[in-house]
């Protein structure tokens, strides 16, 4: 467990952390076909969601809940076998909080302010006097005991994580148009024309999907919100800027509460909603000092870890070595008499005699046959791939047998190689 230090811990002592991990991940494509986005693995040993909780843990919040809807099996087995440690009888809670039709037979989850709304009681029981809702499908390292001092201090009705990005990238985002005390004015969702910041004309405050309310106001505000037939349910379509324009809704900024360690250069955020963006992520912790520092003692980021043994590399003659080069290799790999380059392996994963990989995320217990030459892909979980398979020499080939991008990133699953022997 985490050891608070100093004052951390002093406003989280009384808050929650609601977690939204119920997302499609469509733009994923097959890599969610089975699993939530939340639950998709990354950096080799852990899941996405993995980051929100170990920030919300690391910042001092012992009462955690997380909502799942889709296609939740694989979310909840991870977080039953890594996060059940928080005890009820040292004052903390994990409570995982599927979909379960509480308040309607009829109904699920219909938007992220009723996944909450439907779990109202359960939040009155825990008694706290703050709720920081946080996204569960981006990576990045935050402090959120900072947020909360803001929130208090500036007496808000709603505080929203914001994040500074470049004009034209703001479209896909809900933007805040802010004074010079980052009191929120304007809230858009996905514009057109995104509002600038006050002097910086070239940029525009991003929301991070990451809100904090005083407990009874949120309930209130849920309330009211589920009272309305015109509502679509949704802390970023409704229930924000309804605060904005009755309330005070203020901007916090990322990186006042960045958590970076001495390696990093500056304040990390990804959203690894695509598979173009998934893999560029994945492989950029391959580079010598990473944008993002998982070998962070201070911050570290909480998982459910395999016991397995440790990596081994065999056979050392020319053209069957088992090497790896500017590689992260995780626990009970076997790379045996093959090459690895700028690539990452999960647990389990075997790499057989006689292959080149390079640029490649290939996920936990997936085996490459001999012989195999693979560039930039992804590989899912337990994926066979056969012996001799080229990809990512071959364009027009790569499109007609597995899922390529625009940037000539490949997806490979075990239906697609299945398709290849029928």
């Amino acid at each position: 467990m985490p050891v608070e230090t100093g004052t951390r811990g002093r406003l989280s002592r009384h808050a929650m952390a609601y977690v939204l991990a119920g997302g499609r991940g469509s733009r994923l494509m097959e890599l969610t076909d089975r699993r939530a986005k939340p639950a998709v693995y990354f950096g080799g040993k852990t899941r996405i969601i993995d980051f929100a909780l170990s920030n919300a843990l690391n910042s001092g919040i012992r009462r955690i809940g997380v909502a799942t809807q889709y296609k939740a099996h694989s979310l909840i087995r991870h977080l039953s076998r890594g996060w059940t440690f928080l005890r009820p009888e040292r004052n903390e809670s994990f409570d995982i909080l599927p979909a379960s039709q509480r308040v309607s037979e009829t109904m699920w989850y219909l938007g992220t302010a009723d996944a909450v709304y439907q779990n109202i009681d359960i939040i009155e029981a825990y008694d706290v006097e703050y709720i920081v809702l946080l996204a569960g499908d981006h990576i990045y390292k935050m402090d959120y005991e900072l947020m909360l001092q803001q929130h208090v201090d500036q007496r808000a009705d709603v505080t929203v994580g914001c994040l500074e990005v470049a004009r034209e990238q703001a479209t896909g985002f809900g933007v805040m148009h802010v004074d010079d005390e980052d009191r929120i004015i304007d809230f858009v969702e996905k514009p057109k024309n995104p509002p600038a910041m006050p002097g910086k004309p070239e940029s525009s405050l991003a929301s991070m999907g990451i809100y904090v309310f005083n407990t009874k106001f949120l309930l209130d505000e849920l309330r009211r919100d589920a009272a309305d037939p015109g509502s679509s349910h949704d802390f970023g379509k409704d229930i924000i800027p309804h605060i904005v324009k009755n309330g005070k809704a203020v901007a916090h900024h990322f990186s006042r509460s960045c958590v970076r360690s001495e390696a990093e250069s500056g304040p990390y955020w990804r959203d690894v909603g695509t598979v173009d963006a998934y893999w560029e992520a994945n492989i950029d912790l391959t580079a010598v000092v990473p944008d993002l520092d998982l070998y962070d003692r201070d911050w570290p980021i909480w998982t459910y870890s395999e016991l397995a043994p440790p990596a081994k590399f065999v056979h050392d003659e020319d053209g069957r070595r088992g090497q790896a080069v500017s590689s992260l290799v995780s626990g009970g790999c076997i790379i045996s008499g093959a090459s690895l380059r700028r690539t990452l392996l999960f647990t389990g994963v075997r790499v057989n005699s006689y292959s080149h990989i390079e640029g490649a995320v290939i996920l936990p217990y997936a085996d490459v046959g001999r012989g195999a030459r693979l560039s930039r892909v992804i590989v899912d979980a337990a994926v066979q791939i056969p012996e001799g398979l080229v990809v990512g020499e071959d364009p027009e080939l790569d499109a007609r047998r597995f899922r390529r991008t625009e940037k000539g990133v490949c997806l490979i699953t075990q239906p697609m190689i299945d398709r290849l022997r029928g």
